[in-house]
């Protein structure tokens, strides 16, 4: 077997049409239902797991980069929504640094970000984190293994200077995790069985 010499993230196409132009949302309710909305259409269009994440600037409201999750299309276990949105958001600004957009930026997720992806928000430079859904949510709905959290890590963001926004929204939020269960998602874990 040939080892790769890129790896590619992509969105699904519904999802491209919906960004193809600019998009500003100053409502920060509308911007969490738009990225809720993004969760439920991926669990319809069969296009990855039930999360969706969008970086917008916090001042205005400009999308810089929106995500789903990509992780059983593109068999890719990183592919989660915050990481695709944040890398789509850094792409477009041309920087690693997403607190470098002015008044900063905000990352808003459908559900709390796993272990991995808060390590996500601590590099990505956003200002504030904005979530639905609760791990607990995540794992006793759906079954997904979020990982061993810090006991504090709202404070451990909080101290680096990014603000944290918890259960906004949660019970839409919710309702789209109901959806994947129902619709017999996929539960991957890379410990099968466990």
């Amino acid at each position: 077997m040939k080892h790769p010499d890129r790896v590619t993230l992509t969105l699904p196409a519904w999802l491209n049409a919906m960004i193809s132009g600019e998009m500003t949302l100053p409502d920060p309710e509308q911007r969490m239902r738009w990225v809720i909305g993004l969760s439920r259409r991926n669990v319809e269009e069969r296009t990855g797991g039930p999360f969706a994440a969008a970086v917008f600037t916090r001042e205005t409201g400009q999308l810089l980069g929106a995500g789903v999750n990509r992780v059983e299309p593109l068999n890719l276990s990183p592919a989660h929504a915050e990481i695709v949105a944040c890398a789509f958001a850094q792409k477009r600004t041309g920087t690693f640094d997403l607190n470098a957009v002015g008044a900063g930026s905000e990352l808003l997720t459908s559900s709390q970000p796993c272990l991995m992806c808060l390590g996500a928000v601590l590099w990505s430079g956003v200002t504030r984190l904005t979530y639905g859904a609760t791990a607990a949510d995540v794992e006793g709905i759906v079954g997904f293994d979020e990982g061993p959290m810090p006991r504090d890590w709202q404070g451990e963001l909080n101290k680096r200077g990014i603000t944290v926004v918890g259960e906004f929204l949660r019970a839409e939020a919710v309702e789209v995790l109901k959806l994947y269960k129902e619709t017999a998602g996929t539960v991957y874990n890379g410990r099968r069985g466990s």
